[in-house]
């Protein structure tokens, strides 16, 4: 029985590793996904803006 002890701790990571990467492929897309898409852009966006500004222009 002592094989049994030894195997369950890696098995039960496994499983919990592979229910997390489940979780993580089944939250992308979805309803907000346009949302979460905007919010990115428009933040990307902001940081070019602010890059690309002279350096005696930054608030």
């Amino acid at each position: 029985m002592d094989y049994v002890a030894a195997l369950v701790p890696p098995v039960v990571m496994a499983v919990a590793f592979i229910a997390l990467i489940v979780t993580i492929v089944k939250s992308q897309g979805g309803a907000n996904k346009a949302k979460e898409d905007a919010i990115v852009d428009a933040a990307l966006a902001r940081a070019e803006a602010a890059q690309q500004a002279p350096k005696g222009a930054q608030a």
